[in-house]
């Protein structure tokens, strides 16, 4: 039997931070009880917004919890960066109700990372088998466990769950010992471009400050939520986050978090958001009311590996798609998924196109591979 929680806030954050963040493995700052916190205090994530929590737990013979699982009830597919869209669409058309599913994600970011929070295998299948009967309890269409492990994938995975894979861009640090040394590493072509670019920047009259920490001011969020509904108002239609989310983890996650700031004029203009975790600083929104060539790059790209370095932190996950991310570091990188559809005919169709979909995306990340920025040996 496992339980369900209907609030981040019925399970204790020890135990929830034990699981998702167990000593032994490096801190992942958006799986902490601080982030979902975040976002249902700030009502960001709710049954309000299409995000009901139903965590699911379960525990020992001593009533223990060895594992939890974040999962939502949703009413909708927005805010999940693994699209199912034409699922739902072919489903609906057939008759079928798609809505609601159950999703296993953090919610608006696409960020890999343990989904299933447990020690072991064992459990983490236990996990799995309890979502399946928490699916049928809701009477909803599906389970979708989103940027999990691989090795969580690989454990889970089979029988009734469907595999998917994608192909994020990821930083990863070889020991640079500055922006300058990285720029070495790149084909002479690629080095030269990336320096056009931040002197580009630096030509309009921009400036650009990293800020984290207490040194995170209330200014600062309202400066960086206008970026955000500017440029995700454009982008989205409807940005997913809310002011109060980030004053949320400015006063509870102030040290696992980096503010990038441009100004110009004596204006700040755009901004980033990352959140720095034990071995990898993760990007995650950015937006700006001002619109200079270049200035994406830079605030969201160099500055970010420019503080990994600093930082010695082994890789920059810049967030989803984007294969411009590509010539300036970025190497593609699998992601995975697994998908559960209570339908057999369903689940039938989607297999066959998921095992499509594998080898493009393998045949994929090898094209993009061929194509890396990095010097060869004729380069040297």
């Amino acid at each position: 039997m496992h339980e369900v929680a209907a609030s981040v806030r019925d399970i204790r954050a020890s135990d929830w931070d034990r699981l998702a963040n167990p000593p032994a493995a490096p801190f992942n700052p958006l799986v902490s009880h601080a982030f979902f916190l975040a976002l249902e205090q700030s009502g960001s994530a709710t049954a309000r917004t299409g995000w009901a929590p139903r965590h699911v737990i379960v525990k020992d013979a001593r009533g223990t919890v060895t594992g939890i699982a974040p999962a939502f009830l949703k009413s909708h597919s927005q805010g999940e960066y693994v699209f199912d869209h034409g699922w739902a669409d072919a489903f609906h058309r057939a008759g079928g109700r798609y809505y609601p599913k159950l999703q296993v994600a953090v919610p608006f970011s696409p960020v890999p990372g343990p989904r299933f929070f447990a020690a072991d295998d064992a459990t983490r299948v236990t996990l799995a088998k309890a979502l399946i009967e928490q699916c049928k309890a809701e009477r909803a269409s599906s389970v979708h466990v989103t940027f999990l492990t691989e090795d969580e994938w690989n454990a889970v995975g089979g029988g009734p769950w469907l595999r998917r894979n994608d192909i994020q861009f990821h930083w990863h640090n070889e020991g640079y010992a500055s922006f300058d040394d990285f720029l070495k590493s790149l084909s002479s072509q690629k080095r030269k471009n990336i320096r056009k670019e931040r002197a580009a920047v630096a030509e309009q009259g921009i400036t650009l400050e990293c800020v984290t920490g207490k040194d995170i001011r209330e200014a600062h969020w309202d400066a960086f939520f206008e970026f955000y509904m500017d440029t995700g108002a454009r982008k989205w239609g409807r940005p997913y986050l809310n002011r109060a989310f980030f004053s949320l983890i400015g006063n509870t996650m102030a040290e696992h978090t980096l503010l990038v700031m441009a100004k110009r004029g004596g204006r700040l203009i755009a901004g980033a958001l990352n959140f720095i975790g034990g071995d990898a600083l993760y990007g995650r929104n950015w937006g700006a009311i001002e619109h200079h060539p270049f200035l994406h790059f830079e605030t969201c790209y160099y500055q970010a590996i420019d503080f990994a370095i600093s930082r010695k932190l082994e890789r920059v996950e810049a967030g989803a798609q984007g294969d411009h991310k590509l010539a300036r570091g970025y190497l593609p990188q699998k992601t995975y998924s697994l998908h559960y559809l209570a339908h057999p005919g369903l689940s039938r169709a989607v297999a066959e196109y998921l095992d499509a979909e594998r080898a493009g995306v393998d045949q994929e990340q090898a094209a993009l591979a061929a194509h890396s920025p990095f010097r060869h040996e004729q380069d040297f």
